[in-house]
């Protein structure tokens, strides 16, 4: 009776093992299909769906080793990567590094700047970061279908930074690759995606962090604009003032009269939608000095629910 037992024992042992090893090579399965997916579709909606399982699949397991594999954080910058190159979208290039980890250059800086995406553990999705300072760019979400762009970061990183090295004509190329990623996110994808800054519609209305401003800010511009071939002048309800940078751009600063909130934002206007305030922050010098001179006051907004301090 004992004998009869150990065996059914060992027997069941035997079959725990072989369905656990089972289980584990129908995983490795599941992976090395979703990969063959992520890099071989031509379909926006497949290289998400891949995407969103090779985040949630558990390669963990004591019964099967599997070889050196990617993390989650390697697969936003590949699901990048494709959807940029099956839309034919330039200036972007992926790497590997010495630990095996991904990184992503954009174009004009060489392998001078990498970025990689950092996981948000409180909220789920991931930050497109710069590996020195590590503030992210962007913040996307798979399973909400949202992206959203830090302006403070966007200022900081290309304004601040990188003006001192490269051209602002480099600079506009650099960046480009990630709108045509928030673009083809919404358009493809059907994202909710937030370009702050970066937008170049008329009526978008880049919201001061500041609830009030003091109006002193704006004397500075007269005076600094006062030898220059731009034109300052009050907007028609005195909420504000408007600069006309060429012919076909102009820039505001004001509030709408009609909102009791008076909340102060910046609005571009050119012919074309073409423009957006980061355009000009980048292109305009002497607005670039005004704004980083005052940007205390002057700060746009981003998001403080997605962007800490």
């Amino acid at each position: 009776m004992t004998e009869q037992k150990d065996t059914t024992l060992t027997s069941n042992k035997v079959l725990s093992l072989s369905q656990s090893i089972k289980s584990g090579l129908t995983i490795g399965e599941k992976y090395v299909s979703l990969l063959n997916q992520l890099a071989s579709t031509t379909e926006a909606d497949e290289l998400l769906d891949a995407m969103k399982q090779l985040a949630a699949i558990d390669l963990t397991s004591p019964f099967v080793k599997f070889p050196q594999h990617y993390e989650t954080a390697d697969y936003y910058l590949l699901f990048m990567d494709r959807l940029l190159e099956l839309n034919q979208v330039e200036g972007i290039s992926v790497q590997e590094e010495d630990d095996h980890s991904l990184s992503m250059q954009l174009a004009n800086f060489g392998d001078k700047i990498s970025f990689k995406f950092e996981l948000d553990q409180k909220q789920g999705g991931a930050f497109f970061a710069e590996q020195d300072d590590h503030e992210p760019l962007f913040y996307i979400n798979l399973e909400k279908t949202a992206l959203r762009f830090s302006n403070r970061a966007l200022v900081n990183f290309f304004i601040v930074r990188e003006i001192k090295h490269y051209s602002d004509l480099d600079l506009a190329a650099a960046v480009k690759p990630l709108i045509s990623f928030a673009h083809v996110l919404k358009d493809q994808l059907h994202f909710h995606i937030d370009l702050g800054i970066l937008d170049t519609e008329n009526d978008f209305l880049a919201r001061l962090a500041q609830p009030e401003l003091d109006l002193k800010v704006i004397d500075k511009l007269f005076v600094e604009t006062a030898d220059s071939d731009y034109r300052l002048l009050n907007l028609p309800h005195n909420n504000g003032a408007s600069l006309q940078l060429d012919r076909q751009v102009h820039i505001e600063l004001g509030f709408d009269p009609d909102d009791y909130s008076q909340q102060w934002s910046f609005r571009v206007v050119d012919d074309d939608s073409a423009v957006s305030f980061f355009d000009v922050l980048l292109h305009y010098k002497l607005i670039r000095d005004w704004y980083l001179d005052n940007r205390d006051a002057l700060a746009v907004r981003s998001d403080p629910l997605i962007f800490a301090d």
